[in-house]
């Protein structure tokens, strides 16, 4: 069977560690119980740079959700067709471990259904922490939160009107480094600032999108980040001066931009051309601009056995 899981931004501005949003392009990773060993074949994104064996991030994430069904099977076949950029802040760690729990869930032949609160926690306790695994899991937007029982999260729906373009640059940038700048206690006033934008952002993102560039302005962890990623932050800057609610992306390098339906649109069209020609206008070369829209979905699993090349 196949596993189809979306790239995903997380923080979205103010909300950081806590709201996600699930984009429209996607991993697809095959899997197949085989008589005995490990195979693990790649195209797309990061092919030739990921690792091809246990410590694939895949396969260790089958392995926990196996540990935790208590089945194991004798040997494994895993394909995966990556489209999500590597290292650039779109969930692409995020995607590879809701692929290998959904996938084992999916597979075991013990289990009649996949128990969406089981797997909410043990993707979190792979990951390290819930919002891109949540987004990724239950699509649209997300809020997560942890309790001393583990993650939690609840999907929101998000207004048709928002659109989400992505810039993604050459660079990439670990996650590990980029949360190695944050400080370890910020001003008062900033976290109560934070806290207000994130309030209006669930307010923005599902009932009045024209409030999104308040509702995306952030004083905890973009600024703080910066040295990381200069050329990031002047992009944010120079779309959020001409009225576009840019953000970084997680992590970052990359840039969301939550775009709006324009009124030029043609009726009926998913994606608007107009503001999309408006991001690129504002972008230097060397950025990859990506209009997609909200993944709706999440992981979701899909018909069909993987092709499987013998070594």
């Amino acid at each position: 069977m196949r596993i189809r899981v979306p790239a995903t931004s997380a923080n979205l501005g103010p909300a950081f560690d806590c709201a996600g949003l699930a984009l429209t392009c996607h991993d697809v990773v095959g899997f197949a119980v085989a008589a005995d060993g490990l195979e693990v074949a790649m195209s797309g994104e990061g092919a030739h740079t990921l690792p091809t064996g246990e410590d694939h991030l895949v396969v260790r994430s089958f392995r926990a959700a196996c540990a935790e069904l208590g089945w194991s099977p004798p040997g494994l076949r895993v394909v995966a067709e990556n489209a999500i950029p590597q290292g650039r802040g779109m969930g692409s760690s995020a995607a590879a471990v809701v692929a290998g729990v959904v996938g084992a869930w999916a597979l075991c032949p013990d289990v009649e259904a996949i128990d969406g609160a089981a797997v909410l926690r043990l993707i979190t306790e792979i990951e390290g922490h819930p919002d891109n695994v949540a987004a990724c899991f239950l699509g649209g937007a997300t809020l997560s939160w942890m309790t001393p029982e583990g993650a939690n999260a609840d999907r929101l729906d998000v207004d048709p009107e928002v659109l989400p373009v992505v810039l993604v640059p050459t660079a990439t940038l670990s996650t590990h480094v980029a949360r190695g700048l944050l400080p370890g206690s910020v001003p008062h006033a900033d976290a109560a600032y934070n806290a207000g934008r994130a309030a209006l952002l669930v307010h923005a993102l599902t009932r009045e999108p024209g409030l999104l560039l308040e509702a995306t302005e952030d004083r905890l962890h973009q600024r703080q980040r910066g040295a990381a990623m200069p050329d990031s932050l002047a992009a944010v800057d120079r779309l959020r001066a001409a009225g576009h609610a840019a953000v970084v992306s997680g992590a970052g390098p990359s840039v969301l931009v939550l775009t709006r339906r324009h009124p030029d649109d043609p009726p009926g069209d998913p994606a608007s051309a107009v503001r999309v020609r408006e991001v690129r206008a504002l972008v230097r070369e060397g950025w990859r601009v990506l209009p997609l829209q909200v993944d709706l979905g999440g992981a979701r699993v899909l018909p069909g056995t993987p092709e499987v090349s013998s070594r």
